[in-house]
């Protein structure tokens, strides 16, 4: 049984970056069996996984849509948002799971590789946030006056580094904060919630697949924690997710909340 407070049943979910084998699948999987409807969007090379995710979905008697978006392309996000809105009518939730990382040494990583990085995590997060907050503002506030509610996903090293060469992806996840932070501030009078989600490291995923023949480095990874044990995308990102999406964390926002194992705590 669904308690109210994590009751998405009426809403319209947009989860961005939800092709299978992300934490943005498996977020589109928890929102939906909570009772939104669900949206989902990756770029247009990731048409199979978002397929697969819908199938998954829907095999499930979900209502799901599916959609391309690039969100480093201004026209694109804004296209995204009107084709949501055209199909269902308005947007409650969007969970921006979009993101890439660069894992190279300083010196041997170009102007443009850097760019692009940033451009997708922290440009793109802001311009799906952006998007988000005009489609927010036009929702009639529910009961607790809340318009709608934005989560952005970051990392553990938005505020560290780690042992893995990887300076731009540090930067961009860093600027993920105070983007989200900055929009909080601006889009708190209007009912709407924006936070993040700063996962760790969590196995297995697509963007951590390349760890599979590095034992010890994964090792590593969960000794690093206090549970001593890596993520489980289906089992430990859900239900983050689903708190700051839904009416129970109604009184959240400009928060960063470290899904991690304890290892920010250390």
């Amino acid at each position: 049984m669904v308690t109210p407070l994590f009751d998405l049943t009426g809403q319209v979910a947009l989860v961005i970056g939800a092709g299978a084998g992300g934490l943005g699948a498996e977020g589109a999987e928890a929102l939906s069996r909570h009772g939104a409807t669900v949206a989902i969007a990756d770029l247009a090379t990731r048409k199979d996984d978002v397929e697969a995710t819908a199938a998954a979905l829907r095999g499930a008697d979900e209502v799901v849509s599916t959609h391309e978006v690039d969100v480093t392309d201004e026209a694109s996000v804004a296209a995204l948002f009107e084709q949501v809105l055209e199909i269902h009518g308005r947007i409650d939730v969007v969970a921006n799971c979009a993101g890439v990382m660069l894992r190279r040494e300083y010196d041997q990583t170009s102007l443009a590789e850097f760019e692009r990085v940033v451009r997708v995590n922290m440009t793109g997060c802001w311009l799906v946030a952006r998007q988000a907050g005009i489609a927010m503002t036009r929702n009639e506030p529910r009961l607790d006056g809340s318009r709608g509610r934005i989560v952005n996903l970051t990392t553990v090293y938005a505020e560290r580094v780690g042992p893995v060469p990887e300076s731009a992806y540090y930067a961009s996840k860093a600027g993920v904060v105070n983007v989200t932070r900055a929009l909080a501030s601006e889009l708190g009078p209007e009912g709407i919630t924006v936070n993040c989600l700063a996962p760790g490291v969590f196995y297995p995923t697509k963007m951590t697949a390349a760890l599979a023949d590095q034992p010890d480095r994964l090792e590593w990874f969960a000794q690093r924690t206090m549970l001593g044990r890596l993520g489980d995308p289906a089992a430990d990102f859900t239900g983050p997710l689903l708190f700051l999406a839904s009416p129970a964390s109604s009184y959240v926002t400009g928060q960063v909340l470290y899904v991690d194992g304890g290892w920010s705590a250390w």
